[in-house]
């Protein structure tokens, strides 16, 4: 396995999707789809399969392409449609077209209209394939029963019916057939039949539903509700035949499809090309930006239309493309073809898929560059946070503050470090809460604020860039005046983040400033926060404890911190000495202490 295939594949996203496998020469050998991506293709290279074939395959492997989609049901009509088109060497189920069912319209006088595995019938139309065998046999049913089709495979033809070859089948007698095989109905009222049924297998599917709709509501006003149950069932299997996949549409023909994602220093723009209602062609082109660049998004469209259309020019000589689905118009008006984007419907839904692929290949990339330069990664976050915070710097030291305490006893505060983005853990620091009144959140934060960097100042130790303040504008407020009595005030930032998480307060703002919920900066400020208000808890718990423990048997005279080591290391709790009988206490401190002790404790 190369050294830049197995980075591919570990770069692989956890979702569905179609692999395509080439050898050395570029030529797609399998294609597959998969629910995960990533484990299914994993899953080839981490053992020896038992199957010669898939070792050969694996032997032969040189790169991977992939597409991603939205659902299994997608992929498995995507990988339907690519097997078709490229015909891969070491694929075997779906080469054939076999695997799945085809409705097949003949090109007859009476053309007949049936089920098939095997698409074969010169001149016929056929039409699918249906990922669900039921769904082609409720279509079919529900269009016989739409219009009288005959369902016999008599060869019948002008010179049959003249020589009176067929006999009327019970088809015709119970009113299902018009009686094609001796010429009951013209051929042009046939025709009229077959074009409805081409009209609906070519997606229009609604005058079915509509149909089936009103039978199922006709049949339970008769209260038939056994009948409404099947022609629901057909209903509803009508429904979810419509709502499927638009990669294998047949209504979609010859139609390209740009989708742009633009990012501070790259856009990347996805495109697809789709013949016949199956996608043949796709490609990702990126785009580097400079740090001054002016191109906007529609200037980068234009660009990639034009490029996509030098590279596939063999293409779009055998192929008109009259309409091209875009996120982003582009800002010149190109002749020969339509720009449109769609809002609603089957061409709204290949443009997402155009956008998720871009948005995928986005996510490659950082992922790859990040293995390659792990650094990377930390200084785009740090440069995010400059950013969004307004910071004169790079924030590579982050300090943030809390208070802990319950109802201003057992005050505390604690100081988490951040470098680099990463907790600091031996930077970390504890304070007691000595001189500001008890309750008092607002003077218990400018006293820790004015402790913490006098020390730093005092051993000349490097200043944080940023320092973060649990807390709205009030404990911000006190930690600039703290920041400003040591000079500090111009020389470090800080921001207070209120009670919601993505509200942040600045300094002399009345109205906080909200940051994305999907953005970096705000996931390492909540990391900052979390971690400053977990290291608080368990210092103030620690205190409240110590402090418990204080009030009793710090108290009783003769129990020094000896005696009270030996109890605690015996009884493990004070309800356990409290329970404890005098007999139980004089075997660990002696008669004397702990007659003293029991009086003590009877009497509190």
């Amino acid at each position: 396995m190369r050294d830049e295939l197995k980075l591919k594949v570990s770069l692989l996203p956890e979702c569905p999707g179609v692999y395509r496998y080439l050898n050395k020469d570029g030529a797609i050998i399998y294609v597959g789809k998969a629910k995960n991506l990533k484990r299914r293709v994993s899953s080839y290279f981490n053992r020896v399969h038992p199957v010669y074939r898939t070792n050969m395959l694996v032997r032969n492997i040189w790169d991977m392409q992939y597409t991603v989609v939205n659902t299994e049901e997608e992929a498995l009509d995507l990988e339907n449609s690519l097997i078709k088109e490229f015909q891969p060497h070491y694929n075997v189920l779906l080469k054939d077209d076999k695997s799945y069912p085809w409705i097949c319209v003949t090109k007859e006088a009476y053309p007949r209209v049936f089920l098939t595995r095997d698409p074969l019938t010169k001149g016929a139309k056929y039409y699918g394939p249906y990922p669900k065998t039921e769904v082609a046999h409720a279509l079919i049913d529900t269009l016989r029963k739409l219009y009288p089709l005959r369902t016999c495979r008599h060869n019948v033809s002008r010179e049959t019916i003249d020589a009176h070859k067929h006999r009327l089948c019970l088809q015709y007698h119970i009113h299902n057939c018009e009686g094609c095989c001796q010429g009951l109905v013209t051929t042009d009222q046939y025709g009229e039949y077959i074009t409805a049924v081409r009209q609906i297998l070519n997606g229009d599917t609604k005058q079915v539903s509509d149909y089936l709709q009103q039978q199922m509501q006709q049949l339970a006003s008769e209260l038939k509700f056994e009948e409404a149950e099947v022609v629901k069932r057909k209903y509803l299997l009508l429904e979810k035949y419509r709502a499927r996949s638009v990669i294998v549409n047949p209504s979609i023909h010859n139609i390209d499809v740009f989708a742009i994602v633009k990012d501070d220093d790259a856009a990347f723009v996805n495109y697809m090309h789709m013949r016949g209602g199956a996608v043949v062609q796709s490609l990702t082109l990126e785009y580097r930006l400079q740090d001054d660049s002016q191109t906007d998004a529609h200037e980068l469209m234009s660009m990639a239309i034009q490029e996509v259309r030098r590279r596939f020019a063999d293409t779009y000589a055998n192929d008109r493309v009259t309409e091209v689905l875009v996120n982003m118009m582009p800002d010149v008006e190109f002749t020969g073809f339509q720009c449109i984007t769609p809002q609603r419907g089957d061409k709204r839904k290949l443009l997402q898929i155009s956008e998720k692929n871009a948005v995928q290949y986005r996510e490659e990339r950082l992922k790859r560059m990040e293995k390659l330069n792990p650094e990377q990664r930390t200084t785009r976050t740090l440069t995010t946070l400059q950013r969004d915070f307004h910071l004169p710097a790079l924030p590579r030291h982050i300090e943030c503050f809390d208070n802990s305490h319950i109802s201003g006893a057992n005050a505390v505060a604690s100081c988490v470090v951040f470098r680099d983005t990463k907790p600091c853990k031996k930077d970390y620091r504890h304070f007691l809460i000595k001189e500001a009144p008890a309750g008092d959140d607002y003077a218990a934060m400018r006293e820790v604020i004015g402790r913490r960097y006098r020390r730093m100042l005092d051993e000349e130790q490097q200043l944080p860039q940023l320092v973060v303040v649990d807390g709205g504008k009030g404990q911000l407020s006190a930690a600039i005046e703290a920041l400003d009595e040591l000079g500090l005030h111009g020389t470090i930032a800080a921001i207070g983040m209120a009670k919601q998480l993505n509200e942040v307060y600045f300094p002399g703002d009345e109205l906080p400033f909200f940051i994305d919920k999907n953005s970096e900066s705000l996931r390492v400020i909540q990391r900052l926060r979390d971690e400053a208000h977990r290291f608080a808890i368990t210092f103030h718990r620690q205190q409240r404890g110590k402090s418990q423990l204080h009030s009793v048997l710090d108290e009783i005279s003769g129990v020094g911190p000896k005696t009270k080591e030996l109890l605690l290391k015996h009884f493990k709790s004070l309800k356990r000495i409290r329970e404890a009988s005098l007999d139980d206490l004089a075997a660990v401190i002696g008669p004397k202490k702990a007659q003293n002790l029991f009086n003590e404790l009877k009497n509190k």
